[in-house]
């Protein structure tokens, strides 16, 4: 029997399944910690504009994680930085995550998620990190880019569904929401990219199978690329985790978007 070429990826993956005591030490020490960036290039023609996002810090006081995302993208030199929601896990890791995240050389935007709203964040100081570096926290909002070629919309979904946005003529137009599952409901509306977080990607992905579990408002839009009929949707698994540290076949992810 001839067998073809396995990647050296599945390889790992394959013998870490083959021994628990592996797969347990790639959840609990590695992959938690194995940021990696995703690239990926929409559209025919040739990009004019990056765009780089990430989501769900729930940053809980790991600095040099935080740190080596912020070098990560400032490394890519994105016009725009896209957050999509979960900034911190309790307010009071909020002032050193702000510290961190002005850092980031690109104007950023981004939108809260539940755990920003249940730890009590101050959106205002967000608002000011985010405004300062050209960007915006956009609450059930729109803005265009300094150079007028990209729209960004952000909504919070706080009524159980994203607000409607006027389309804008010319130039791209991307939301931001937290939650994966009110990007398949979005009627009428038309976006040339569309960004979320929330699902983690399940933290534990099964070969074959999946995500073990999800959170609420997901759906069948757990993580990766869509299409939804307002557009592209991605689904970003995130930076950080809830609950226990762990994270299996699903590391952090960076994506950056040439279009």
């Amino acid at each position: 029997m001839k067998f073809g070429k396995i990647s050296r990826r599945r390889f790992l993956l394959y013998s870490l399944l083959a021994s628990p005591g592996l797969a347990w030490a790639d959840a609990d020490w590695i992959e938690p910690q194995w940021v990696r960036v995703r690239k990926l290039r929409l559209g025919a023609e040739k990009p004019a504009r990056r765009l780089v996002q990430f989501s769900d810090l729930h940053h809980k006081g790991d600095r040099p994680l935080l740190e080596s995302v912020v070098r990560k993208i400032n490394a890519l030199s994105p016009e725009a930085v896209c957050f999509t929601g979960d900034l911190v896990e309790r307010r009071e890791f909020l002032p050193e995550a702000l510290e961190v995240l002005a850092k980031i050389k690109s104007p950023m935007y981004g939108v809260p998620g539940n755990h920003d709203y249940w730890s009590g964040a101050d959106f205002r100081k967000i608002g000011t990190c985010f405004a300062a570096t050209g960007g915006a926290w956009l609450l059930d909002r729109q803005v265009t880019t300094a150079d007028g070629k990209v729209h960004i919309s952000g909504a919070t979904c706080v009524r159980g569904r994203p607000v409607a946005f006027a389309p804008v003529p010319g130039g791209k137009s991307v939301l931001l929401m937290h939650y994966p599952l009110f990007a398949g409901g979005l009627a009428g509306e038309k976006y040339d990219l569309i960004l979320a977080g929330h699902s983690h990607g399940g933290q534990v992905r099964v070969p074959f199978y999946g995500a073990l579990m999800l959170p609420y408002w997901v759906g069948k839009y757990d993580l990766g690329l869509f299409q939804v009929p307002a557009g592209t949707l991605y689904v970003n698994p995130g930076i950080g985790w809830i609950g226990t540290p762990l994270r299996f076949n699903c590391r952090p992810e960076i994506t950056v978007f040439d279009i």
